[in-house]
């Protein structure tokens, strides 16, 4: 199995709500904000090649279909793209076989469907690809709760359904998707968001934490967004997945992170996990 960090640009999201209860005097340390308390982030999907041929793209970041007012609330920004990122590694839209979609907010399933320049159509971005998602997770976006309901652009994934190219998985804990691609299921940040859990033939694994953990900076218990529905919950499964991370030397992969594709933890002298290692993704896997 291969893997290779894409990108998806660059966007900016409020630093309060990124870091919930923590006071800002401790997080702008981390992420400073602008004058408006907005920070950056990244839109940093992976891309996962199997032995048997399968070119899985793990998310899409937001895409360029939505309109400049929804646009200018979240800045989009970056040269880099996700077809770009593509391209370099001398691949197509063509070329995916498949889209695993963690979950439903716009960040992450918008490039799903593209707005062609030339024709102003919006197309599937990548044609010969079957989306991945679970039911659980898409009736929950389909009938949104107020907290969460302007991040489920219902734009982004109904056309995939009309069009018979989604498909849902069940919500089972540790569901393998494919040889060496599992499926963790974590319920704080929303409904049944899907996290791969990747392993290697030397045994190496590396967890997907999408917006589980999106940030190096959230491995700190009280780091919990304000965007989770389920804070709490939250709490109880970062703890699972930090202990399940030491005891098997997992790599972490932070999605929105803006500089840190992936990390190890480690438990310190009082036996509170923490960050380790940060890097890129192909500093470690393989390595």
């Amino acid at each position: 199995m291969k893997i290779t960090a894409l990108h998806a640009g660059n966007f900016k999201l409020d630093g309060g709500a990124m870091f919930g209860i923590v006071p800002r005097r401790l997080w702008e340390k981390l992420n400073p904000p602008d004058v408006q308390n907005m920070c950056t982030w990244a839109m940093r999907p992976l891309l996962v090649q199997t032995p048997e041929g399968r070119n899985i793209v793990i998310d899409t970041g937001m895409g360029n279909k939505q309109d400049e007012k929804f646009r200018s609330h979240f800045s989009p920004h970056g040269d880099q793209t996700l077809f770009g990122s593509l391209a370099e590694l001398g691949l197509s839209r063509e070329d995916i076989t498949d889209v695993f979609l963690t979950h439903l907010h716009f960040d992450h399933c918008g490039g799903a469907l593209w707005k062609n320049e030339e024709s102003g159509q919006v197309e599937l971005a990548f044609p010969q690809a079957q989306y991945w998602s679970n039911q659980k997770h898409f009736d929950w976006a389909i009938n949104p709760n107020e907290r969460e309901r302007a991040s489920f652009l219902k734009e982004n994934f109904v056309p995939l359904l009309e069009a018979g190219r989604l498909k849902f998985l069940e919500t089972k804990q540790d569901l393998e998707f494919c040889p060496g691609f599992r499926i963790r299921f974590f319920n704080g940040h929303t409904e049944a968001l899907m996290a791969p859990l990747l392993e290697a033939d030397n045994g190496q694994k590396l967890l997907y934490c999408a917006d589980a953990m999106p940030s190096r900076w959230h491995i700190g218990m009280p780091y919990i967004m304000a965007y989770d529905v389920r804070p709490l919950i939250t709490l109880e499964e970062k703890a699972v997945m930090l202990n399940e991370a030491v005891q098997e030397q997992q790599l972490l992969f932070f999605e929105h992170d803006p500089s840190a594709e992936c990390g190890t933890v480690r438990k310190d002298e009082s036996g509170r996990i923490v960050l380790d290692k940060v890097g890129l993704v192909n500093d470690f896997w393989g390595a």
